[in-house]
């Protein structure tokens, strides 16, 4: 498929390509919470309404003979109102196009890792056959399995009246039936090179992704922190988070693993920063050196502008 290729990394002997399932608008003050906007503003510049810029970002990880998808995006089974309420672009299969310029098929995602199953990235877990509205559900990658944290599922299956709006059932139901889902509990091996972890604030089960391979190492962040801003600053979470003081503490806690092994860092919502790595000065800030940033108001080229 025609554009350009999504950003390619060697992590030892594994590889990881950076999937988006492209840019939209979201509510600023829902991205930094308590933080005024005349701080924030700083970091990415909202708009008359106060939406900013925010990417979706996967990851697929190429090790041994597996394929790992981590995350899905929103999808494409939005009818025309959310897709307006959730500022997303016209176009469809945004990530399985991009999925495609890496070079890979659905039919070649061997698993699916799933951060967390809030709607911006579990969306894309099915999709609608034949692009019918309101149709059948189906699995978008039909040879995968679907990893999810059990207390995740768990929170997604019962809702409360804060978390029902981002839990939609269509996104997980079919692949119970499939046999594809799959439940673990806490932290999990998926092969010599790549691991789970948790990091409880977001959700109560959200995990990270680690790569390791050769002594170098990569994590995916997810929702433990969405812009570099907020790994560099604790006290900057997100008004999505659902225990915001175990945010800060996961946060705290990945600091220390981060500063011990230098990984590349992966910003899944950040629309400039994609990658970096976190330093410590002698005044103890933390500030993330970026390495691949983007122009925020652009999708690498490939989809509309916003």
């Amino acid at each position: 498929m025609a554009g350009t290729a999504p950003p390619r990394l060697q992590i030892g002997e594994t590889t990881c390509h950076i999937l988006s399932d492209g840019k939209h608008r979201a509510d600023g003050g829902a991205f930094f919470g308590v933080v005024p906007r005349i701080l924030w503003e700083r970091v990415v510049q909202p708009d008359a309404r106060n939406m900013i810029p925010v990417d979706v970002r996967c990851l697929l990880i190429e090790t041994g003979d597996q394929k790992i998808l981590v995350d899905t995006g929103h999808g494409d089974k939005f009818d025309a109102r959310l897709r307006k309420r959730y500022g997303l672009p016209p176009e469809r299969e945004r990530l399985i196009a991009d999925l495609s310029r890496a070079g890979f098929a659905p039919e070649d995602v061997t698993t699916v890792l799933m951060t967390h199953l809030h709607a911006d990235h579990a969306g894309g877990m099915t999709r609608w056959r034949d692009q019918v509205e309101g149709g059948p559900v189906e699995p978008v990658f039909p040879n995968a399995t679907y990893i999810v944290q059990g207390r995740e599922y768990d929170a997604a299956t019962h809702p409360n009246e804060r978390t029902i709006a981002t839990y939609y059932p269509d996104n997980w139901q079919v692949l119970t039936g499939t046999g594809q889902l799959c439940m673990v509990m806490g932290g999990h091996d998926f092969g010599p090179h790549v691991r789970t972890e948790t990091a409880a604030g977001h959700t109560d089960s959200l995990q990270v992704v680690w790569v390791e391979s050769e002594g170098e190492s990569l994590l995916f962040l997810g929702d433990a922190a969405n812009f570099a801003v907020h790994l560099e600053r604790l006290p900057w979470v997100p008004a999505f988070d659902e225990m915001p003081i175990l945010s800060m503490e996961a946060k705290k806690r990945l600091r220390t693993q981060i500063l011990e092994k230098n990984p590349l860092l992966v910003f899944q919502h950040d629309p400039r920063v994609v990658t970096g790595r976190l330093v410590q000065s002698a005044d103890e800030r933390f500030t993330v050196v970026e390495e691949i940033v983007e122009d925020p108001a652009w999708d690498r080229g490939r989809d509309a502008p916003i």
